[in-house]
């Protein structure tokens, strides 16, 4: 640690609630500020060696949170317009019998919806699929086997409910 260089733990404590309160009026979105802000400190915690020397350490941290909620915000909007333009059971069911569906796809960790959304939605090939998300082939495959069964196991939780 240098002379005079704060403590992570202090500085963590004086600027995280700031963060996320900022990233909320930024994203509009509770949900992608808190994890932005949990990015963002996870990353500056990791190289507080040299990260904690800088001349603004909140301006690093806030660089990556914007940089990383916009990431976010982006990708949730490509899903949205790809919905959408495929006229896709996802917006043309929400209020049908298989919106509940959806509602699943929509719970799944961000990798696995977007490599769903990208098969089922856009019907883009597993290949084509891995040059979007800049992954291999092998873990799109993975990723969308991953995907289905947590989607097999939570749908089957969800007709459980509907059939008692």
């Amino acid at each position: 640690m240098v002379p005079g260089a704060p403590d992570f733990d202090e500085w963590y404590l004086g600027a995280h609630g700031r963060l996320v309160a900022a990233l909320v009026s930024f994203s509009g979105n509770v949900e992608v500020a808190a994890d932005a802000a949990d990015e963002a400190c996870a990353r500056a915690l990791g190289r507080w060696d040299r990260v904690g020397t800088m001349e603004s350490v909140d301006g690093w941290v806030y660089r990556v949170a914007i940089n990383y909620a916009k990431r976010r915000l982006r990708r949730a909007a490509l899903e949205r317009r790809l919905m959408a333009r495929s006229g896709s059971p996802a917006v043309a069911s929400l209020e049908g019998p298989a919106g509940e569906i959806w509602d699943v796809v929509g719970r799944l960790p961000v990798r696995q919806r977007t490599a769903v959304v990208l098969r089922y939605v856009a019907d883009l090939p597993e290949a084509e699929i891995a040059r979007v998300m800049k992954v291999t082939r092998g873990t799109v495959a993975s990723t969308l086997a991953d995907a289905r069964r947590r989607l097999d196991i939570a749908l089957s939780d969800v007709e459980e409910v509907v059939h008692d």
